[in-house]
């Protein structure tokens, strides 16, 4: 299959993405933005402290967004990306969720943070001693040992699918799948054992995991826990293309005052960036990014 080709690709669809596809849009470089927008912590919002416009709901103004950047010519995809590769003409091959392919001059990471936890018993005790949030960074450490992936969205299935390649047993368990097609039929011919219908009621262990029980009173013998709720996680995708995080926490990207990463070609903007978790601070950074992207791929041309 062919790749379908981009000058910039945005992962994320609040106001950070949506302003940097805006601006990049406006420099007549071809823009696809990729994420669904409801899933942006913006959507359920109601903002009141961004300057002239006071008092709207963050639907209303990721749609008006939305509308803006489509009227400038960037193209909308709603679907997640699952992998991301280097070309070796340094341009960045995507795969989505969906099946397609594509191929991107320039990045700008704008996804956000995940922000989702279980909060069950043993999550926090037993987070790095078989408890993780990231399938690409962990997953190898759990050669020829069962494990359990917990989400029913993208970076839930993708993780169980690649955990095949390691792990002695993978069980997913989720309340509902919500992927698309050809993900749920990679899933389905697959040896990941589905829980539909199930949640984590308490992850055992003492010193380290050796069970997951669930609501529906089922106890899995598993030594890892791979907690996956949303979309493929930002840090994840970045990490796995030599971005910088931030050397405390490894919860950030880090990115310069122009949006740059680490690595030629990768900007990033808002909630991803760090705190503050202001939709003003995201929407200057998309700003910027979005510009300093589409002046990058002028230069690069």
């Amino acid at each position: 299959m062919s790749a379908e080709k981009y000058d910039i690709v945005i992962l994320g669809t609040g106001p950070a993405g949506l302003q940097a596809a805006i601006h990049a849009a406006r420099k007549k470089r071809s823009v696809l933005v990729l994420g669904r927008g409801h899933k942006s912590s913006l959507y359920k919002a109601h903002v009141e402290n961004f300057c002239c416009m006071p008092g709207m709901g963050g639907g209303e103004i990721l749609a008006a967004g939305r509308e803006q950047a489509e009227k400038f010519g960037a193209r909308f995809l709603d679907e997640d990306v699952i992998k991301i590769e280097r070309e070796l003409d340094n341009s960045f091959l995507l795969s989505t969720e969906g099946g397609r392919r594509l191929t991107a001059k320039a990045l700008i990471l704008a996804m956000g943070i995940s922000r989702h936890h279980l909060g069950v018993p043993g999550e926090k005790e037993l987070l790095g001693r078989g408890v993780s949030y990231c399938v690409d960074c962990d997953g190898n450490f759990f050669r020829g040992l069962p494990v359990a992936v917990v989400g029913g969205e993208s970076a839930a299935v993708a993780g169980a699918l690649q955990l095949l390649f390691f792990a002695s047993e993978v069980h997913l368990v989720c309340r509902k799948l919500e992927v698309s097609g050809p993900l749920a039929e990679s899933l389905g011919d697959s040896a990941v054992i589905l829980h539909q219908g199930a949640w984590p009621q308490e992850i055992q262990g003492d010193k380290e995991v050796d069970g997951l029980l669930l609501d529906n009173g089922q106890s899995l013998a598993v030594k890892g826990v791979f907690i996956e709720l949303g979309a493929k996680g930002a840090i994840e995708l970045a990490a796995s293309l030599g971005v910088n995080l931030d050397p405390e926490n490894m919860q950030y990207v880090l990115a310069d005052k122009k949006g740059r990463t680490n690595v030629e070609g990768i900007f990033a903007a808002g909630d991803i960036t760090g705190p503050p978790w202001q939709m003003a601070k995201a929407v200057g950074e998309g700003c910027v990014a979005g510009l300093e992207a589409a002046a990058f791929v002028k230069g690069s041309a």
